[in-house]
């Protein structure tokens, strides 16, 4: 068996089709030129398409970059509510603008409005259409019979050319259209990252009495961390873990899965390479200059940056039971990133780097079971850091701050002594139906079968589509970082915070190696 080697790449820059509407029908005999459309469509501005994991990665799409091609055609389409766009084009034109979007929501509008009169255009060729075909079943004179004939012949070649437009029209406004981010929740305050608003504060900075260090220089002293041999390997942004740290990875997980199994998820392992389209699907940019996704060249597949990309695939394509709602996993996996643009002191160690282990919650519940899950996954996060002793705030986060998916976001900041300051270790996201209506997730309502009017048949409840939620149970390096450097001690041992003991085979305390 061949072994083929897979070379991740910065994947290439994503273009998007612009199309030109030409359309109208040729005259015959007797029949007025129809004239629809005879105007180009504008180009369109750069568009913002926003990769998002914890954070947003934006790649604007260069005006001359547009071009009309078949290959251009998108894999998948979007349920998107397009007349509800329209009919509330004010409340979506504030919020792409509150969130610091670059969505042409004009642009959408004008290809939907065209999209519709051509629908109806074409509609109203094949009724035309039909109406010959019925005609050329009569009795007839031949010369009637052959205008029907010649005027059968012009409608058909007519209805050739709109219908491929209107297949291509449809494309371009899905392109344009899958740029607009979520609404946003009415509590979320306005504004950029400085705006965002404290929810929640747990506990003080812990007081030193002796010279504090960092964690690289804990994991250097107690041999628990090894960034240079990894640089070596792999480059930077990597490292391997050693000793204590690894059974200390172990428990953190561990535990972690045992507290939030308790409180009815259901664990899994999910498969860390996934198809381009479901990452997107997710409202991950997979492909741009500023991706946080690694791509496998040659392939149409990535490496997942977070557990949340297979879990929203899990159920793509799906009608699923009220009755089997909510499903709550809690999944734990290796994720990528490429951290494309990161720079900083808060880079430096295991807070920024390209490969680590997470454990991801995910909820899948109706839509008016949503906000209730945001809270529950929120209390989760705020409990767990609260058992392992960390100085935390819980942050409500604002417009500009949240990705596409996120109609919106608490994000948790725990104190780190070696930085001196906060930095994310947690983020719960409500998503409402924004991924649910790119996966194609629907649940059937139980309600009563309603009688139809043929003959009695009963007909089932209208499909709904779901609301999906996520959040960060354990992000281990960040979690080390926090661990390390609010645990160490004056002779440079760390303590094992009590809940974590068992899952450590009882070690208490790592100590400095005998030398």
């Amino acid at each position: 068996m061949s072994l083929h080697k897979l070379r991740l790449a910065a994947a290439v820059p994503v273009t998007i089709s612009t199309f030109s509407s030409r359309l109208f029908l040729k005259p015959f005999p007797n029949t007025l030129t129809l004239g629809l459309f005879s105007r180009r469509l504008q180009p369109r501005k750069p568009l913002l398409v926003r990769a998002f994991s914890a954070s947003a990665a934006v790649q604007d799409i260069p005006a001359n970059q547009t071009t009309v091609s078949s290959a251009r055609r998108p894999q998948w389409k979007a349920s998107i509510d397009f007349k509800w766009i329209r009919d509330n084009k004010e409340a979506v034109e504030i919020n792409i603008k509150n969130r610091n979007s670059n969505a042409d929501l004009d642009a959408v509008l004008e290809l939907y409005e065209n999209m519709v009169n051509l629908q109806k255009e074409v509609e109203r060729l094949r009724e035309e259409r039909n109406n010959v075909a019925k005609k050329m079943k009569g009795k007839l004179e031949p010369s009637e019979r052959d205008r029907l004939v010649e005027e059968g012949k012009y409608l058909k070649e007519s209805l050739v050319s709109l219908e491929e437009d209107l297949v291509k029209l449809k494309d371009e406004l899905q392109h344009v259209a899958q740029s607009i981010p979520n609404m946003t929740h009415p509590d979320v305050p306005v504004g950029g990252e400085d705006s965002s608003a404290i929810r929640k504060e747990v506990g003080c900075p812990r007081e030193f009495n002796f010279p504090i260090k960092d964690h690289l220089q804990l994991g250097k002293d107690l041999d628990l961390i090894d960034f240079d041999s990894a640089a070596e390997v792999s480059g930077s942004k990597f490292f391997y873990l050693k000793n204590e740290a690894v059974l200390l990875e172990m428990a953190l997980l561990n535990w972690t899965l045992s507290q939030v199994m308790k409180k009815g998820y259901t664990p899994l392992t999910t498969p860390e390479i996934v198809r381009s389209s479901i990452v997107e699907k997710c409202g991950f940019q997979p492909r741009g200059d500023n991706t946080q996704v690694y791509s496998i060249d040659g392939t149409d597949q990535c490496l997942i940056g977070t557990a949340e990309i297979p879990l929203g695939g899990i159920h793509m394509d799906s009608i699923l039971l009220e009755s089997a709602l909510p499903l709550k996993y809690i999944a734990f996996s290796h994720c990528f990133r490429t951290e494309a643009g990161a720079a900083g002191a808060a880079t430096k160690g295991l807070y920024r780097v390209h490969q680590f282990s997470k454990a991801e919650m995910f909820v899948i519940c109706r839509p008016e079971d949503s906000e209730f899950f945001h809270h529950e996954l929120i209390q989760i996060e705020e409990d767990l850091f609260t058992s392992l002793g960390l100085h935390f705030k819980t942050l409500d986060m604002a417009t500009a701050d949240l990705g596409a998916p996120a109609y919106r976001k608490f994000d948790i900041e725990a104190w780190m002594p070696g930085f001196g300051r906060f930095g994310e270790i947690s983020s719960a996201s409500n998503c409402t139906d924004y991924q649910s209506r790119r996966l194609g997730i629907r649940y059937r309502p139980s309600e009563p079968l309603q009688t139809g009017p043929n003959k009695g048949k009963a007909n089932l409840p209208a499909t709904k589509f779901v609301h999906t939620l996520n959040a960060t149970a354990c992000a281990v390096p960040r979690m080390m970082v926090c661990l390390l450097e609010n645990y160490q001690q004056e002779d440079g041992s760390v303590v094992i915070p009590e809940p974590l003991r068992p899952f450590m085979g009882g070690i208490e305390l790592i100590k400095p190696k005998l030398k």
